[in-house]
């Protein structure tokens, strides 16, 4: 007779990031839409219509749950309602359009009569097509022209009460009443979405010459995150296990800058929201790509709990070097190496 506890999603995630052994390995997803869509025309979810006020595609859920995926995400885009006087003339805000999306939910965009894309923080979108698909590429960059910092703070920065959290419970509710899933609440990145605004030659050269002013837009980023982040969590509560951002500063084989720039510039911004996920007794997830080894001894001690993607081919990635080095403090969430089919072979086996 097996009279084995069936553990929750929510409890096998909580294990493995208490570093015990949970039944079986927990499940994440995120792919971008050509993945989602062909895994659906692949399976036997059933096809339904979004309502006009859902938060997220129900379909798409619909395949996470058939996969057995143990893992949710809620993300801040989610909860975007900025005022009419504030909008494109003539846009139309597009929930599910953007490329970009890797989970079910949805995410705001304006998008113009003639194609362009907007984003909360005025980002400027445009599709490309290519022989895999299309993707999102930057079209313009709305702060680069700009010299000076007063300049920069007239920008239409956005406020956190463009931000409507009324609707957290509903969504968590459709996500599970029972709490069955591990969920985690993803907000923005501060360097990336910095540079993305002041375009990334003139950003970096800001940072040797006139750092001032990638000084203030990250602050200025920060700021909103924090805000937005502390009132998410004060409406979600128990619900929510998680804090999860995102950051790319490291390339293939090293740092995108110097790691004493890092810690002047960037860290504190990072710091301010480990900080207040950690006043909501949160676990903090961080994303970055690449090379990122000399930063993880820093990370552990602002508060990072799991690094996310672990990109196993980057200089000092090696999964074997991580856990031997840093995996009784720290959990690694994904990391499959596609780019040598004998070496995915053996991790398969």
């Amino acid at each position: 007779m097996n009279t084995k506890a069936v553990i929750t999603p929510r409890e096998r995630v909580n294990l493995a990031l208490e570093h015990k052994t949970p039944d079986r390995t927990p499940v994440d997803f995120l792919a971008v839409p050509e993945i989602w869509e062909g895994l659906i025309k692949r399976s036997s979810v059933q096809i339904r219509k979004n309502g006009t006020n859902s938060y997220f595609d129900a379909v798409w859920e619909q395949l996470l749950r058939k996969f057995q995926v143990d893992c949710r995400v809620v993300s801040y885009d989610q909860f975007c309602s900025p005022p009419a006087s504030v909008l494109i003339p003539d846009a139309k805000i597009d929930w599910y359009g953007a490329l970009s999306r890797s989970t079910p939910n949805r995410m705001w965009r304006q998008l113009t009569p003639d194609g362009q894309i907007y984003d909360i923080w005025g980002r400027h979108f445009k599709i490309v097509d290519n022989p895999s698909g299309s993707y999102e590429e930057l079209a313009s960059f709305p702060l680069n022209s700009f010299s000076t910092i007063s300049e920069i703070k007239n920008f239409a920065w956005p406020e956190p009460d463009w931000w409507d959290f009324s609707g957290v419970t509903d969504l968590l509710n459709l996500l599970g009443e029972d709490n069955q899933y591990h969920i985690r609440y993803r907000i923005g990145s501060v360097f990336e979405v910095a540079w993305q605004l002041r375009e990334m030659v003139t950003f970096f050269e800001d940072l040797a010459t006139n750092p001032s002013i990638p000084a203030y837009i990250m602050e200025r980023l920060t700021d909103i995150y924090v805000e937005i982040t502390h009132r998410f969590l004060s409406e979600a509560g128990e619900r929510i296990d998680m804090v999860y951002f995102y950051d790319d500063v490291a390339t293939q084989n090293s740092l995108m800058i110097s790691k004493k720039m890092w810690e002047k510039y960037i860290k504190p911004c990072h710091a301010r929201i480990i900080e207040v996920a950690k006043k909501h007794n949160k676990k903090v997830m961080y994303h970055c790509d690449g090379a990122i080894h000399p930063l993880i001894p820093e990370l552990i001690d602002m508060g990072i709990d799991v690094l996310n993607p672990v990109q196993a081919d980057a200089k000092d990635m090696e999964p074997n070097k991580l856990k031997a080095e840093f995996g009784d403090l720290l959990s690694f969430h994904g990391g499959i190496d596609y780019n040598d089919p004998q070496k995915l072979d053996h991790r398969l086996r």
